[in-house]
C-alpha cells in the first residue's frame, strides 16, 4: 500500500486542464496509475465522467476537488478526497467560491490592458470551459499563444504574480469552511503543494495548526511543485502533526506540466498514506 502508484491531484477541462476527464482516466491507466482522483478547481462537474471512465478502464478512483482558500493574505489550495460530489453543502460552497472567479478574471484583463495587452480576458475566456472557471492558467496559455510571452513560466514571472502588472488578489473561502465542506461530503481534507506558499515559519505553523484544528487530515508530500528537499521537509511535517501523506502530480496538460500523470516517486518511508483511511470511499475499477 505504501508503494501504490496513486495520483490524487490533477485537472481536466472542467477547470484549467486541457484533457477531458475521460482522456485523463485513459492517460492515468496507460501510465500505470493504480488509484486516481480528479481534483478540479472549485468544481465537481467532471466527477461522474471521471468515475465512469475510471471504471471502464479498470482503474480505482476517488472523487476529488481542489478548493481555493485565503489564509494570511495568500491563496492556499485544499484538496478534498473521497467526497460525495452530490453533497449539497459542498456544491453550494463551491458555487459561492466560483462566483468570484469571473470578477477576478475581468480585473486581470483590465490590468493587462492597462499595460498595453488588449483582449486578454476574451482570449482567456475562450480557452475556459465556462466564464466562471477562467483562471490565471488560461491567461498564461493565451499570452503564450499570442507571442506575448515565451512560456507559462515567463508569464508568471512578468505578469500574474504579486507585484506584477496582471496580478489581482482574490478573497476565496476560509480554511474552516473548505475543510467543513469536504468533511460534510464524507471526504478527507489535504493541504496541497505547501512548498508553493510564501509563508513565514510562524504563518506556516499557524496554517497547519488551524487546518488540523478544523479537522484537516493530510498534506501533499509528493507533487510537481516539490523538490526532493521539499518532499523530505513535508514528510517531517506530516510526522510532526500526525497528518496522512498524499501524492499527486498536479497534472494540467501534456507538455505543460512539470510532472507527467503517474510519474511521481514512492512516498518516503515512515508515513501513513492518505488512501489507507479512504478504502471505503474508493470506487473500484
Amino acid at each position: 500500500m505504501h508503494d501504490l502508484n496513486a495520483d490524487l491531484h490533477c485537472h481536466s477541462t472542467v477547470s484549467d486542464g486541457t484533457l477531458s476527464p475521460s482522456q485523463l482516466a485513459e492517460r492515468a491507466k496507460s501510465n500505470g496509475v493504480a488509484l486516481w482522483a480528479l481534483t478540479d478547481h472549485d468544481e465537481v462537474a467532471g466527477q461522474r465522467e471521471a468515475a465512469a471512465a475510471a471504471h471502464a478502464a479498470g482503474l480505482d478512483y476517488l472523487c476529488g476537488v481542489e478548493i481555493s482558500v485565503t489564509f494570511a493574505d495568500q491563496t492556499v489550495h485544499v484538496v478534498g478526497l473521497g467526497v460525495d460530489p452530490d453533497n449539497g453543502a459542498l456544491r453550494e460552497g463551491l458555487a459561492h467560491t466560483r462566483g468570484g472567479r469571473n470578477r477576478r478574471a475581468r480585473a486581470i484583463g483590465d490590468a493587462l490592458a492597462a499595460v498595453g495587452i488588449a483582449g486578454a480576458y476574451e482570449g482567456a475566456e475562450a480557452l475556459a470551459d465556462s466564464p466562471d472557471m477562467v483562471t490565471r492558467t488560461h491567461f498564461a496559455r493565451w499570452l503564450v499563444s499570442t507571442g506575448v510571452c515565451r512560456d507559462s513560466h515567463d508569464v508568471f514571472r512578468n505578469y500574474l504574480t504579486e507585484g506584477k502588472p496582471g496580478y489581482v488578489a482574490q478573497e476565496w473561502a476560509t480554511l474552516r469552511d473548505a475543510v467543513r465542506w469536504i468533511r460534510d461530503a464524507g471526504g478527507l481534507a489535504v493541504i496541497a503543494h505547501p512548498a508553493r506558499y510564501k509563508f513565514s515559519a510562524n504563518e506556516e505553523w499557524a496554517l497547519f495548526e488551524e487546518f488540523r484544528a478544523h479537522g484537516g487530515r493530510g498534506v501533499e508530500v509528493l507533487t510537481s511543485a516539490h523538490t526532493p528537499a521539499d518532499a523530505a521537509r513535508y514528510a517531517d511535517t506530516a510526522r510532526e502533526y500526525g497528518l496522512l501523506a498524499s501524492r499527486g502530480s498536479d497534472f494540467h496538460a501534456p507538455g505543460e506540466s512539470r510532472v507527467e500523470l503517474g510519474a511521481l516517486p514512492a512516498l518516503p518511508s515512515g508515513l501513513t498514506p492518505v488512501w489507507s483511511e479512504l478504502q471505503q470511499r474508493i470506487l473500484r475499477g
